[in-house]
């Protein structure tokens, strides 16, 4: 009987290989979103047109919105595309990054929509992907600056990061954060095995997958209005099974991926 992985590897594979850019191909960023409408407009509006001369093409992804989400994105500049239901952030983060390679991009960002993190501040999270020092990128608010951040938050924050670094084996200072970036490659290969989240599963596949990784210092302010759906208890419930999955799955080689 194989035993039971509780880290990735000690020696992982190799980098996969980049997949060609365009010249023109943009930077895509997507924001799943549901219930956000105070905020959604203004993270919209807020990010630049362009991103190290490569324009930037913004993606809502509406995750069963009940109130004006959807339109206030739109009229901000945003392409909405519409979740079936409120499926879940794991499920809308599947659903970015699909929409997001279809566009050939030469990076895909990804942002929460509650304004915790500043839109500005995308070219410092897509920067280490468009030179090609990294496929996949975090932005650390632990490395960075934080207006704000409740002391039971900033507590489960750090207890997850020390959990999320043992498993990795990589100095990682910010394991939850909402804000990120991929290469066209480790977009394409990045799988998300359940619903509810994606945080930790994401890195775990992306490094096990043999993807590059690089954190960059960014931006943090607690939410002003609305309220998280994160909620310790069921975090947890829902999360610890779904890393223990990603850890013992058979690894598909991205090279063989559609």
């Amino acid at each position: 009987m194989t035993p039971t992985r509780l880290r990735l590897p000690r020696v992982l594979p190799a980098r996969p290989a980049p997949l060609p850019v365009p010249p023109d191909a943009p930077v895509v960023a997507f924001i799943p979103v549901h219930n956000e409408e105070a905020t959604v407009g203004e993270v919209v509006r807020r990010l630049p047109a362009s991103v190290a001369g490569r324009r930037v093409v913004t993606i809502v992804v509406d995750d069963g919105s009940t109130d004006a989400s959807a339109p206030l994105a739109r009229e901000a500049g945003a392409t909405v595309v519409s979740q079936p239901g409120n499926l879940g952030l794991g499920a809308a983060v599947r659903r970015g990054l699909a929409e997001a390679v279809r566009l050939a991009p030469a990076a895909v960002v990804y942002l929460d929509a509650d304004l915790e993190y500043f839109p500005e501040d995308v070219e410092q999270v897509a920067g280490p992907v468009l030179t090609g020092e990294a496929d996949y990128v975090v932005g650390s608010r632990f490395a960075g600056t934080i207006e704000r951040m409740p002391a039971h938050r900033r507590f489960g924050n750090r207890v997850l990061t020390v959990w999320v670094r043992w498993m990795t084996r990589h100095d990682v200072t910010d394991g939850q954060s909402g804000y990120r970036a991929f290469s066209p490659s480790a977009a394409r290969a990045a799988e998300v095995i359940h619903d509810y989240n994606y945080a930790q599963v994401l890195t775990l596949d992306l490094l096990a997958k043999g993807y590059r990784y690089r954190e960059v210092p960014i931006r943090y302010a607690f939410r002003a209005s609305g309220e998280s759906f994160v909620k310790l208890g069921p975090y947890l419930r829902k999360v610890v099974p779904a890393v223990h999955r990603e850890l013992n799955s058979p690894r598909v080689p991205p090279s063989s991926m559609p």
